[in-house]
C-alpha cells in the first residue's frame, strides 16, 4: 500500500500537471474520482449515456445550430456551444468513438478560428461585446470548453485561446456599466454564471496568479452569499442555477485556501432543499429556474440546469465530506429528476419535468438546459466509483466494468453485474493486479432497511447501517466476489406543503407516476384530478411488473385504485400501472390514501448536520 510519503509526492506531482489531467486530487478531499477513459458503465446509467452520444450529440445540426452564429457575429444572442464543447471532449475521452473525437477536433478548430485577434471568443458585434445580456456567460463556458479539451488531450492550442479570451474579459472588466443590472434586470452572478469557476479553473491549469486575483478581487467570490431568495423577483436573485454554479466554484476555492466561509452558501441551499421543503421528491427543485418551498408540483418544476448544477454539488460535497447520503441523494435526482428531463429515446431534453400535468421538451438543440444536460450526462462515469487512498468506494450501483490504479504496481478491476434499479441484488466481482490488503465501501441507501452482505459466499455478521458506507477490509485476491442484497419494498412517502394529504409511490431510488393514457377511463382527466384518487397499499402486487414505457426491461408499480375520494373506504373500482417517473406522458405523482399512518417520512428530508 502507498506510504504517506508516496502520497505526498503524488499529491505534489498532480499539483502540478497541466494537461492530460483525468484524475482529481483536491486538498482535503475524502474521495478522488478515477480516470473518465478507466470506467464502462452499462445499465439504465450506461444506456443513457450512450443514447445521448447516439442519438442526441451526433444528430445536432452543429454547424447551422451552433457554429455560424460564432463565425457570422450575428447577434443572434445566447446558445450554449462551450457546453457542448465540454461535453463532447469527456465523451470523446470516455466513448472513445472516432465519430465523437471527429466532432471535438472540428468544434475546438471552428471556435478558434472564430477568435478574433483581441481575444473575443463569442458571437456578438463589437457594441454589443461583454455587456449584452449572456455574452460574458457564452463565453466564460466556451473558455471552459477549450480548458477541458488542453486538460484531456494536450491542446496547446486550446489553452492559449482560453487564456487569451479570459484576459479579454478581465481587460474589459473596469468598462462595467454603473447601471448594469438594473439595465438588465439581473443581478451580475446571474448574468456571468459559470465564470467564477471557469477562470478558477484556469489558475489551477496555468498557476497564474491574475487569474486568481480577478476571481478574488473582481468576481468577490468569496464574499458573494446571495441568500436563498423565494420567488422570480427582479434581478431574479433566486436563480437556482446561478445559485448552485456559485456554489461549485466556491467549493473549488475552499480546497485552494480552506476558508470555512466559502462553504457558508452551499450548506444553506442543502439544508433548504432537504429540511425546509426546497426540494420535490423527484429531486427536482424550484419554480420557473427559482427557488420555492410550497411544493408545487406543476408546470415548471426542475429546471434541467439547476438539477445539473445540484448533481455536480452533491459529487462535490461527497468527495469533500465522504458522506454516504450525498450519493442518496445522487441517485435518487439522476434517475428521476435527471432522467425525467430526457426522452426515453435519448433525442429530446426538457426545459422543466413536473410531477403533475403535462411535460413538454425544449424546442430545440441549443440554449442552456439541452447543452447542460448533454454536457452532465458525460460526468457520469466518474460518480459511480471513488478512490479513498487506498480503498475503494462504489457509489451508484450500474452493470459497470472499472480498471481502479491504487498504486505505482497494483491495480484492481472492479466488476458491477446487476439490474439495478430493478432489484438491489448486486454482484461485485473484485480483481487486483496481486494480492493486496485495502478496503472495499460500498454505499448503503438510506432508503434500505435490511441489508445482507457476502464475500465469496460467506454471509459477513456486521451490522451495516442505512445511510453509511459499509466497510469490507481484507486482503483482496484475484477472483473475489461480493454480494450486496437491498431488498426494495414499495414504501407509500408522505407530501409536504402543497403536496400535505398524499403520497408518492417509490421503490429503491425510482419514483412512479400515473400515465392516465393506459387506462382509457382516465385518459380525459388532468393532472389534479388524477391527484384525488385514492391508492390500496394492501393491493400492490410484491413483485413490479415489466413495462417499457421508460427503458427496456423497465418496471412499473401494479396495484388497485378507487376514482372516487368521497367514497367511503376505497372503491378499488381500476386497476392502475404507475411508471418510471421518467415517463415521457406521466401526468400524476401524489395519490391519497385512506389511511396516512401507512405513509413514511420521505428518507432525505429533515436536517442532515
Amino acid at each position: 500500500m502507498r506510504s504517506p510519503i508516496l502520497l505526498l509526492i503524488l499529491a505534489a506531482m498532480l499539483d502540478c500537471c497541466t494537461q492530460n489531467e483525468k484524475l482529481t486530487l483536491n486538498k482535503g478531499d475524502q474521495l478522488v474520482t478515477v480516470d473518465l477513459d478507466n470506467v464502462k458503465v452499462g445499465g439504465e446509467i450506461g444506456r443513457r449515456i450512450d443514447i445521448t452520444v447516439s442519438n442526441n450529440l451526433l444528430k445536432l445540426d452543429i454547424d447551422n445550430d451552433f457554429l455560424a452564429s460564432f463565425l457570422k457575429k450575428d447577434n443572434k444572442g445566447y446558445i450554449g456551444l462551450g457546453k457542448l464543447i465540454d461535453g463532447t471532449v469527456k465523451m470523446a475521452v470516455y466513448t472513445g468513438n472516432e465519430k465523437v473525437i471527429s466532432l471535438k477536433n472540428y468544434l475546438i478548430a471552428q471556435i478558434i478560428k472564430a477568435q478574433e485577434p483581441d481575444g473575443y471568443i463569442g458571437n456578438m458585434t463589437p457594441a454589443n461585446r461583454m455587456w449584452k445580456l449572456w455574452d460574458i456567460h457564452e463565453m466564460g463556458y466556451i473558455i471552459n470548453g477549450l480548458i477541458t479539451e488542453y486538460k484531456f488531450f494536450g491542446n496547446k492550442e486550446s489553452l492559449g485561446a482560453a487564456e487569451r479570451a479570459a484576459d479579454y474579459i478581465i481587460g474589459k472588466w473596469p468598462e462595467m456599466p454603473s447601471d448594469w443590472e438594473k439595465s438588465t434586470s439581473v443581478a451580475e452572478h446571474v448574468a456571468i454564471t459559470g465564470l467564477h469557476r471557469t477562470v478558477l479553473t484556469l489558475y489551477n491549469v496555468t498557476s497564474d496568479n491574475h487569474y486568481l486575483d480577478f476571481c478574488l478581487h473582481q468576481l468577490k467570490l468569496p464574499d458573494i452569499d446571495p441568500g436563498i431568495v423565494i420567488g422570480r423577483k427582479e434581478l431574479i436573485e433566486g436563480h437556482i442555477y446561478a445559485y448552485m454554479a456559485l456554489c461549485l466554484a466556491q467549493l473549488e476555492l475552499y480546497r485552494i485556501n480552506s476558508d470555512e466561509k466559502l462553504l457558508g452558501p452551499t450548506m444553506k441551499a442543502l439544508d433548504f432543499m432537504t429540511s425546509q421543503n426546497g426540494m420535490s421528491i423527484s429531486g427536482g427543485a424550484g419554480q420557473a429556474e427559482i427557488w420555492t418551498n410550497d411544493q408545487d408540483g406543476r408546470g415548471d418544476l426542475g429546471e434541467s440546469c439547476a438539477i445539473a448544477y445540484q448533481l455536480r454539488v452533491y459529487d462535490n460535497l461527497l468527495r469533500l465530506k465522504g458522506d454516504s447520503r450525498f450519493g442518496d441523494i445522487m441517485e435518487r435526482t439522476i434517475y428521476n429528476a435527471l432522467f425525467g428531463a430526457q426522452s426515453p429515446d435519448g433525442r429530446h431534453i426538457r426545459y422543466y419535468t413536473p410531477l403533475e400535468g403535462d411535460r413538454h421538451y425544449h424546442y430545440g438543440d441549443t440554449y442552456c438546459c439541452p447543452c447542460n444536460y448533454r454536457r452532465f450526462i458525460s460526468e457520469l462515469p466518474q460518480m459511480i466509483y471513488y478512490l479513498a487512498g487506498d480503498d475503494i468506494v462504489v457509489n451508484l450501483y450500474s452493470a459497470s466494468e472499472a480498471t481502479l490504479n491504487i498504486e505505482a504496481n497494483l491495480s484492481v478491476k472492479v466488476i458491477q453485474e446487476t439490474d439495478y434499479p430493478d432489484s438491489g441484488h448486486v454482484t461485485i466481482r473484485i480483481d487486483p493486479s496481486e494480492e493486496a490488503l485495502f478496503t472495499l465501501k460500498l454505499r448503503i441507501p438510506s432508503w434500505c432497511k435490511n441489508i445482507s452482505v457476502s464475500v465469496n459466499g460467506n454471509t459477513l455478521n456486521e451490522t451495516f447501517k442505512s445511510g453509511t458506507f459499509a466497510a469490507i477490509e481484507r486482503v483482496w485476491k484475484p477472483g473475489d466476489q461480493v454480494v450486496l442484497d437491498m431488498p426494495m419494498e414499495w414504501r407509500l412517502v408522505s407530501g409536504r406543503e402543497r403536496q400535505s394529504g398524499r403520497v408518492a409511490v417509490m421503490r429503491g431510488p425510482l419514483l412512479f407516476c400515473l400515465n392516465p393514457a393506459q387506462n382509457g377511463s382516465l385518459a380525459k382527466m388532468d393532472g389534479a384530478d388524477l391527484g384525488r384518487i385514492v391508492i390500496d397499499k394492501a393491493s400492490i402486487e410484491p413483485a413490479p411488473v415489466k413495462s417499457s414505457a421508460v427503458r427496456p426491461d423497465g418496471i412499473a408499480c401494479c396495484l388497485r385504485a378507487g376514482t372516487s375520494p368521497f367514497a367511503m373506504g376505497n372503491s378499488r373500482n381500476v386497476t392502475l400501472i404507475l411508471t418510471e417517473f421518467a415517463d415521457p406522458d406521466g401526468k400524476c405523482t401524489y395519490f391519497r390514501i385512506p389511511d396516512m399512518s401507512e405513509a413514511v417520512t420521505d428518507e432525505l428530508a429533515g436536517r442532515w448536520n
